[in-house]
């Protein structure tokens, strides 16, 4: 396992929701310096801190530790789920027709 890279997707999905290391270690209930350690590759996380660390950033944790690349498409069918769950039907009705229409346009161009 490759703890410099899930260090490194963890400080990428951390910036992308504009947190601080030191925001996301209070979230997640551990020092700054050991967020930091984590980011870096300078220390093996618990599986414990791993999933607090997913849950704070509202990913799952194999996310954290494979490559995107290697998502699953399942889990992104997951990901994609979950953020329709607080959407209105409305919302949805029109979040699905865009989803058809880029389906449509990238079906031209493939």
């Amino acid at each position: 396992m490759n703890y410099f890279e899930i260090g490194q997707r963890i400080r990428k999905k951390r910036k992308a929701q504009n947190l601080s290391q030191e925001e996301l270690a209070e979230k997640v209930g551990i020092s700054t310096t050991h967020m930091s350690h984590i980011e870096t590759g300078n220390t093996k996380l618990s599986l414990q801190v791993l999933v607090c660390i997913a849950e704070a950033l509202e990913v799952s944790a194999d996310v954290l530790i494979f490559d995107t690349n290697k998502t699953n498409r399942n889990t992104i069918i997951d990901e994609i789920v979950a953020e329709l769950e607080d959407c209105s039907t409305q919302q949805i009705l029109i979040i699905k027709d865009v989803v058809k229409a880029t389906k449509t346009s990238i079906n031209k161009y493939i």
